[in-house]
């Protein structure tokens, strides 16, 4: 649901300016454009290099991984090198686990991303630890004890800070509190936030990161209400974690961080590709572009309500979510049922009537519904303006009138298929997110079968409808111990045919058991040359060479019961 009350147009939410170097974040100031370089970071050249690249495509703000000290010293080196290139672009330090490493880089960056999950806290354990409020309370004084030296050089040197919650990178204390739930994202900030305001430090940047784009949508929104309950203005850093890499990755990231820019949070924002960073700045440019439309577009108010429709034994409720095509008489006339391919339940002409059997549908396009409509099988519903807050505003005049029909959300564009991939991912995201819907219909200039794919792949980003294996891989950093793109290319080419199969490729330990999250797989980077296998957050095989690493997945895969041969895979999902 939206965050605090109802959202009736695309308000930006209010926010004071923090200077990022000579780079401003919220306030007035425009969305702002983040990568991160997947470079070493001791080599220095290198990093220089790939940073003026993304400069030069139009990155605002880059970041770089600083594991420790001799990180923290290259640090120096970069920032002087692009001084010399005559590059001003602001300088991040990300900082996992060792707060010595943030104390030293401080100097020579302009702000500092700490995770609350791991800054003063041990990597998570998963374990069930019984916290009293003595206790818990004694935890928190060690949070100041660590976190207070950083925040007073940060605020002696004018640096901005980062606090960056991340789902699955939580500390035990947290999980055993509050779950490994948005709740619990946002009260690991929130500690770190009273440490920084104690010290009158209001630089701060927040973000609450997540692979699963309903979870991630869900911590924003929350930490944008409690921020309101608060009269706190802290920017928001939106991005979706180990998105991945071509379409699915962009789907993501744009259902996540495009329904929240919709609903007006967020001042800055990062596409995480397992790709080379400079295909990220592409889709935030269009993300941008979306916001900007729609700034101050929207609806006469209204009282949202969530809507229940009954899951009935009709032909495409039984399931998690529809897929409805578009389809001229020629395209229906020729459509046979391929064995092993993704399949649509309905396809609909442009006059609205279902060529795959004779149930009655009703195409509609205004706010309301006339009273003179006849009951159909199911609403298509094609809002012609402004798709979220239209299509919000029709779902709720439905419960107002007790109607329970099915809808499916129509939307048509004109644009290219990469900016289709973007505007339909977020609009039609932020109506999925909030269950306000049964299915999507998207039409656009490209076969059906093209439709049909990226249909199919928005319902399984927004979790209605999983039709293939579902891939969680990092974009890469610093860390990195192998080639991750062309490792999570074979994966993904040997394991993409199990729909329900969660697998989590990961460039380092850092990230690997916890940001996960809800992964049934993991593959993970251990040092150079060898990774881990995990079955959820248990290591279960260590220090597998590279070489033998994805044909060991296939093997933990098959001895939990869940492989099946491709040419095996259940694709079929017409309805019956």
């Amino acid at each position: 649901m939206n965050y605090c009350d109802s959202i009736y147009q695309t308000v930006r939410r209010k926010t004071r300016e923090v200077m990022v170097g000579s780079v401003g974040v919220g306030g007035q100031n425009p969305i702002r454009i983040q990568s991160m370089t997947t470079t070493n970071t001791r080599d220095v050249s290198k990093t220089i290099d790939q940073i003026a690249r993304l400069s030069d495509a139009g990155c605002e703000i880059i970041r770089v991984t600083v594991q420790g000290k001799l990180e923290a010293q290259s640090c120096e080196k970069i920032k002087c090198g692009l001084i010399q290139r005559g590059l001003t672009i602001p300088l991040v330090a990300d900082i996992h686990f060792y707060p010595p490493a943030a104390m030293l880089v401080a100097d020579f960056v302009d702000k500092i991303r700490i995770n609350p999950g791991n800054f003063v806290d041990q990597r998570a354990q998963f374990k069930i630890i019984e916290y009293d409020d003595a206790s818990y309370a004694r935890e928190l004084i060690k949070i100041e004890e660590a976190f207070s030296p950083l925040v007073e050089k940060c605020k002696r040197l004018k640096r901005s800070l980062r606090i960056g919650a991340n789902h699955g990178s939580l500390s035990d204390r947290i999980m055993n509190r509050y779950g490994n739930t948005p709740r619990g994202m946002v009260e690991s900030a929130l500690e770190f936030t009273k440490v920084c305001r104690q010290m009158d430090f209001h630089d701060l940047i927040f973000s609450m990161k997540a692979s699963n784009p309903i979870v991630m949508m869900e911590a924003y929104r929350l930490l944008a209400c409690e921020m309101k309950r608060l009269d706190w203005d802290y920017p928001f850093h939106l991005g979706v974690t180990e998105a991945g890499a071509g379409e699915d990755g962009r789907i993501k990231s744009a259902m996540g961080m495009g329904a929240l820019l919709l609903d007006g949070i967020g001042d800055t924002i990062r596409v995480s590709l397992t790709e080379d960073p400079v295909s990220e700045i592409d889709p935030c440019r269009r993300l941008v572009t979306l916001f900007e439309e729609n700034l101050g577009r929207g609806i006469e108010p209204f009282a949202e309500k969530h809507r229940l429709t009954p899951r009935t034994a009709r032909p495409f409720l039984h399931r998690d979510g529809a897929v409805v095509v578009k389809a001229s008489s020629s395209e229906i006339a020729s459509l046979t049922v391929q064995p092993d391919a993704l399949w649509i339940d309905e396809a609909v002409q442009e006059n609205g009537v279902r060529t795959f059997d004779s149930s009655s549908v009703c195409v509609h396009s205004k706010g309301l519904w006339p009273s003179s409509c006849p009951d159909p099988e199911f609403i298509l519903f094609h809002p012609k303006i402004s798709p979220v807050h239209e299509t919000r505003r029709f779902v709720d005049d439905l419960k107002e009138r007790g109607i329970d029909t099915p809808v499916i959300l129509s939307l048509s564009y004109g644009e290219s298929a990469e900016e289709v991939i973007i505007r339909a991912s977020a609009e039609a995201g932020a109506v999925l997110a909030d269950r306000l819907v049964e299915g999507i219909c998207i039409e656009f200039n490209a076969p059906i079968d093209v439709k049909t794919k990226l249909s199919f792949n928005i319902l399984q980003s927004a979790r209605m409808r999983m039709s293939k294996t579902e891939f969680i891989s990092c974009p890469g950093c610093g860390r990195t111990l192998f080639d991750l793109q062309t490792v999570a290319q074979r994966i993904r080419e040997k394991t993409g045919h199990l729909p329900g199969v969660k697998i989590a490729i990961m460039g380092c330990i850092v990230n690997g058991p916890g940001e996960m999250a809800d992964a049934d797989f993991g593959f993970v980077g251990s040092k150079s040359g060898k990774i881990d296998l995990y079955v959820q957050k248990t290591c279960v095989k260590r220090d597998i060479d590279m070489a033998d690493g994805p044909d060991e997945l296939i093997q933990l895969i098959i001895s939990h019961g869940r492989w099946v041969e491709p040419n095996c895979a259940t694709f079929r999902l017409i309805a019956q």
